[in-house]
């Protein structure tokens, strides 16, 4: 099975069956909810940034290919963390009504902006294992709740998303150590017995929103020349009380809102560093 989604020309901007798998699968698709004239630009933006060179603290290309190590795509071009602290457009995409929108019709709540990421994954790049996204952010009471955009077509070719239906019932798993090889995150968390993964095939614009406990994850870009960029917020509703001191909360009006500090949080996925050995 693949996900194909929902959205249609004049139809409510988040369907009633739309809330209904958010709640039942933990995830749902809203296609076209972002123009594909808008995700260029967004697309120019970070192209842009690239070639600017490093943003400490939040993009920090590096050479790869070095010391006998092999060459790793993911040296050049690193994802983003928190762009929206620093990039324009990135916190206008944040904090777009569109997304407020459905994330409140979701949630059932105001919601509070967490963090921004952008990832570039250029072809041949590991993908991040399966993982929990509340793992590293630690929202209490409650979850978080992604919204993942994409910036061009993306499947399973070029190391497109897999979720794994249910798992947001469930509490957050102990993770093993995923394979350095495949994923540039330590994190790795198995698929329960009687689930299975699900790919979701995305067009530029769309957006799959998921809950925080979802697992998910992607597997590399095994295309020759096909990036696959996205571009992530994460989001909490205001009757959270507390997140990792890594994610500084706003309102989406874009106000700073201070939330307790939860133990054990860090940034989404703890990273290998440069491939060590054959990919």
């Amino acid at each position: 099975m693949t996900v194909t989604g929902i959205g249609a020309v004049g139809a409510p901007i988040l369907p009633e069956t739309g809330r209904r798998q958010f709640e039942e699968d933990g995830f749902t698709v809203v296609r076209g909810l972002f123009g594909y004239d808008e995700i260029a630009v967004l697309r120019d933006a970070f192209t842009a940034l690239h070639a600017a060179g490093p943003v400490p603290g939040h993009f920090e290309p590096r050479p790869s290919g070095q010391d006998g190590r092999p060459a790793d795509p993911l040296a050049a071009y690193p994802r983003v963390m928190q762009p929206h602290e620093f990039h324009v457009p990135s916190l206008d995409v944040l904090l777009d009504p569109r997304l407020r929108t459905v994330l409140e019709a979701l949630l059932g709540e105001e919601v509070l902006a967490a963090q921004s990421m952008f990832y570039f994954k250029p072809p041949g790049a590991r993908g991040q294992a399966l993982h929990q996204d509340n793992f590293y952010l630690r929202v209490d009471p409650g979850t978080c709740v992604a919204a993942w955009i994409a910036c061009e077509a993306i499947d399973r070719d070029n190391g497109g998303l897999e979720v794994v239906p249910g798992t947001h019932r469930m509490d957050l798993f102990c993770p093993e150590e995923a394979d350095a090889g495949v994923s540039f995150a330590r994190e790795y968390v198995r698929v329960p017995p009687g689930l299975a993964t699900v790919p979701v095939d995305m067009a530029p614009g769309d957006v799959l929103f998921f809950n925080g406990s979802l697992v998910h994850g992607s597997q590399p870009n095994g295309s020759a020349d096909r990036f696959r960029r996205s571009f992530i917020g994460h989001y909490v509703g205001r009757s959270a009380e507390r997140i990792g001191e890594f994610y500084r909360t706003v309102s989406m009006n874009g106000d700073r809102v201070r939330l307790g500090a939860s133990e054990g949080a860090g940034p989404c996925g703890t990273e290998f560093g440069p491939m060590s050995g054959p990919h």
